[in-house]
């Protein structure tokens, strides 16, 4: 689903970029001409913006932010629209008014369903959307539609995992090309790629606490020692909502979201265990054994874990450069962070427990005196 929602229209600088331009959203406390709506945030200048996946993880934290009457969505504000991947006149529907295009549409697994065969045992699984098509052949789509309807601004969402053109993981592949067909499609794009998110729905942290309440053994692929800088989902939205704020500044460039520190997944289940209070065993297990499981585990309707997932996880998950190489780089052609845009990275122990509470036998309850 895509939502289509106005936003507020910036104030325009012809300064050059510099680090940390900006680091408030415009606040406009008066109507200005052609204005409607009573002033402040609650005003319309204007600006149209398509969110193609508002429904997922990050989108619906991208599309609350974009509305700042969310989550009740000011009557005229926001428009909810369905569309088909596959319906190329639908989406450009979507696309035709629109000034700024966002596209987080992706998926990690192979959507698939039972179909009727000829042969026994009568039944087999079909793919009816497959990673790629999700992850490079819809990016494409949009961006050619960008191209044709000459849409202002084009926000495309990858991941830091595109990083590795090589990675064993076909996820990561596609999202390398997903970015290579946008760029090839629309230049101007602007790119942005998160590490890992963590927040209340994540599948990072929620994924060992959940396996936890299944599985008396968790298995720590290749003992777990590969990296990752997981960042806040909420750091990625606000990091969006500031590209739309003035996109022209970010045409054609990157920006890269990442937490301000590295974990092993061992280092991220321990901490994750320390908070439900969960007692597995954790076992060092290599990756092409944990994917026996996950040949089952994928075909669930909502897989914990896929073989994809596997691969991914055998290999690093980090920014491209440390935050030292991301400050010394030069203006031209510079690769933005999200503290370029005034956005401070949050740390994972500031927000996990917030939502991670909830799997210890009586949440936080148990604590308390008084009420067990």
């Amino acid at each position: 689903m895509a939502l289509r929602t106005a936003a507020l229209k910036p104030l325009r600088s012809t300064a050059l970029p510099t680090r940390a331009f900006s680091t408030e959203l415009p606040r406009i406390t008066e109507r200005r001409p052609n204005e409607t709506g009573h002033g402040g945030r609650a005003s319309d200048a204007g600006v149209k913006v398509a969110l193609f996946g508002a429904t997922g993880f990050l989108g619906r934290y991208v599309a609350v932010d974009l509305d700042p009457t969310a989550p009740h969505h000011e009557l005229g504000r926001a428009k909810f629209s369905y569309y088909s991947s596959r319906d190329k006149q639908s989406m450009a529907d979507i696309i035709a008014d629109a000034d700024i295009v966002i596209n987080l549409i992706g998926k990690y697994y192979d959507t698939k369903a039972l179909e009727n065969t000829d042969s026994f045992p009568f039944l087999n699984y079909k793919v009816s959307t497959s990673v790629w098509e999700a992850n490079v052949e819809v990016p494409k789509m949009i961006a050619e539609l960008c191209t044709e309807m000459q849409v202002d601004n084009l926000i495309h969402v990858s991941s830091a995992a595109a990083g590795n053109v090589d990675s064993a993981s076909e996820w990561a592949r596609s999202k390398a090309a997903g970015e290579k067909e946008v760029l090839e499609a629309y230049p101007w794009a602007t790119i942005v790629r998160p590490t890992q998110m963590f927040g209340h729905e994540d599948k990072l942290l929620n994924l060992f606490a959940k396996m936890a309440e299944r599985f008396p053994v968790i298995p720590l692929v290749d003992g777990g020692h590969a990296l990752t800088q997981p960042v806040y989902v909420d750091d990625v939205a606000r990091t969006i909502n500031r590209i739309v704020d003035d996109p022209e500044m970010f045409e054609g460039r990157r920006v890269d979201c990442f937490g301000p520190q590295d974990y092993s997944y061992a280092e991220l289940a321990k901490f994750v265990y320390d908070i439900t209070e969960q007692e597995p065993t954790l076992s060092d297990v290599p990756a092409e054994v944990v994917k026996y499981g996950a040949n089952v585990l994928q075909y669930e309707g909502n897989p914990m874990l896929t073989p994809d997932m596997v691969d991914l996880w055998t290999e690093d998950y980090l920014p491209e450069m440390t935050a030292e190489k991301y400050e010394a780089q030069k203006q031209l052609g510079k690769v933005f962070t999200m503290k370029d845009l005034g956005v401070e990275a949050t740390p994972i122990e500031k927000m996990a427990f917030k939502y991670l509470y909830r799997f210890r036998k009586g949440g936080h309850f148990i604590l308390a005196e008084g009420y067990h």
